[in-house]
């Protein structure tokens, strides 16, 4: 039994030391689409799932993406790693955003997942919240990043392309963010962390993984806004979090490559927090 054992770890390293070291973080030839990929976040995991090996397909509402996407874009065409497109589509728009999904998968008759960090946030008292108000939030937060990775699963299921699903949540889905008045975005993001693991059970057994990701506080455009409204905001979330100190873009991308690739194929249904410590105190 035991010289089996160790004929087995023999042949385990053999076999690996001839391989790049983790190659299941790889998303070589893989086609992904990354909603709210325009700016911020989206863009920031955008960049690193292309020098990842992947072909990322952005969705965004603005009509042309931030010259810090375009940069971005001719870094990855000179590299011949991975590569970046931009579609203008907006979430709300639910047949164009499945018409254009069903486009990318075609190209290459293949669709390996989502990342879904299209959001929109309000500062509002509750008292002062309208329907309206609500429903603005919910329709792209909630519903568009609900009808985006339907449309992506969809697809999915149709190539036969096993592959992962991340909704971009957020710590505000868990907690409610001491000066930061928005109880609407907070109800969304909660929303989204349950949506994963509702949507995790019904595709497990098409080889769909689904997964949400809540960061703290990071800060990105939609988060200098708020700083801007809030007088010393930043200040008080940073005191707020073990590290003292808010998040750039840039440390979630370890974990959504984690998320995304084969490195990560036994999680489904859960959610993972990185919050520089907030929610843990």
């Amino acid at each position: 039994m035991s010289t089996n054992n160790s004929s087995h770890k023999s042949h385990y390293h053999h076999h690996h030391n001839h391989q790049k070291m983790y190659p299941n973080f790889s998303l070589k030839n893989k086609v992904y689409v990354v909603t709210g990929g325009a700016r911020g976040l989206g863009l920031c995991m955008a960049e690193a799932m292309t020098e990842a090996g992947a072909e990322v397909h952005c969705l965004d509402i603005l009509e042309e993406p931030a010259p810090e996407f375009i940069e971005t874009q001719e870094l990855a065409a000179r590299s011949h790693v991975g590569s970046l497109y931009y579609h203008h589509v907006d979430v709300r728009e639910t047949k164009f955003l499945n018409d254009t999904i069903v486009k990318i998968a075609g190209r290459h008759h293949r669709m390996d997942g989502l990342v879904a960090a299209a959001g929109v946030q309000q500062i509002m008292p509750a008292i002062d919240c309208t329907a309206e108000d609500i429903t603005r939030i919910m329709d792209v937060n909630y519903i568009g990043a609900f009808m985006t990775a339907q449309a992506v699963a969809r697809q999915m299921i149709a190539y036969k392309t096993h592959g992962s699903i991340v909704l971009i949540a957020s710590m505000s889905g868990l907690i409610a963010n001491r000066g930061l008045i928005s109880p609407a975005y907070n109800a969304s993001k909660a929303a989204l962390i349950q949506l994963a693991r509702s949507l995790a059970m019904e595709w497990g057994q098409e080889g769909i993984r689904v997964n949400s990701l809540s960061p703290g506080h990071i800060v990105t455009p939609m988060v200098e806004k708020n700083l801007e409204e809030v007088p010393g905001l930043d200040k008080i979330w940073e005191h707020e979090n073990m590290l003292g100190r808010l998040a750039c873009p840039e440390e979630f991308t370890g974990a959504a490559i984690f998320m995304l690739s084969e490195a990560s194929s036994f999680m489904t249904g859960s959610n993972i927090v990185i919050d520089g410590g907030h929610t843990a105190w």
